[in-house]
């Protein structure tokens, strides 16, 4: 029997759990196929429901709006890398090296992970790239913090922050080049691929390179700190 990895959610996010049920776990395996596939803008939950085969009416009783949905896949997302980072840097001391994992982790690409049977790993680490920080860059952003929508990122960014502290106790900004991290990865991968011209990667098109260039930025600055 495959063992099945479960992420908890924010109630708040949801009207029902859609974990729970058949509908709702199609609910996220295909929002996250079609925002992969056409992006957010072009989201709606009504075609949501033609590709589930369902009604606009049974995704309202799910969720409010899409607003919602992108930031409750995001947010798995990020509570899926914690537990990724906890598992692969479980048995290793050096904190060197466990850095150097993270950051491979969060710059290399996503393939799908069998023990999450409705969600896509490899589409949902596209869309974090591409569409991950609408999920906070809103009018709203203040009334969903204070419902802790945003509670996974900030755990994964204190996980990376005390990793960094492992490094050098001394260093005076771990949350803040955790953050850094997250998003230089990202966003270095979307220059790579998308517009080349504000990268040093965009030829080659390498993550490996990228790499190369997160650890030569984080690591110089944990030793001048």
């Amino acid at each position: 029997m495959k063992l099945q990895l479960q992420i908890k959610m924010n109630e708040d996010l949801f009207l029902r759990n859609p974990e729970h049920t058949e509908l709702g776990r199609n609910i996220i395996k295909h929002s996250i196929q079609l925002i992969f596939q056409n992006g957010f803008e072009a989201f709606t939950f009504k075609k949501l429901a033609e590709d589930i085969g369902t009604t606009e009416a049974g995704i309202y009783r799910y969720f409010e709006n899409k607003h919602l949905l992108l930031i409750y896949i995001i947010a798995w997302y990020w509570g899926w890398l914690e537990y990724q980072i906890s598992f692969q840097t479980n048995n290793v001391t050096d904190p060197v090296d466990k850095l150097k994992k993270v950051i491979k982790l969060l710059a290399t690409t996503v393939e799908d992970d069998g023990k999450t049977i409705y969600v896509n790993e490899s589409l949902l680490h596209q869309i974090v790239i591409s569409e991950g920080s609408k999920a906070y860059l809103t009018k709203q952003v203040g009334e969903d913090n204070k419902h802790q929508f945003f509670k996974p990122y900030k755990d994964l960014c204190a996980v990376i922050g005390d990793i960094i502290l492992e490094c050098n106790p001394k260093y005076k900004y771990p949350r803040s080049l955790a953050t850094t991290i997250i998003e230089m990865a990202h966003f270095q991968n979307f220059f790579m691929n998308n517009l080349p011209s504000l990268t040093d990667f965009g030829k080659n098109k390498a993550e490996s390179e990228i790499i190369l260039f997160l650890n030569d930025l984080v690591f110089s600055s944990i030793k001048k700190g």
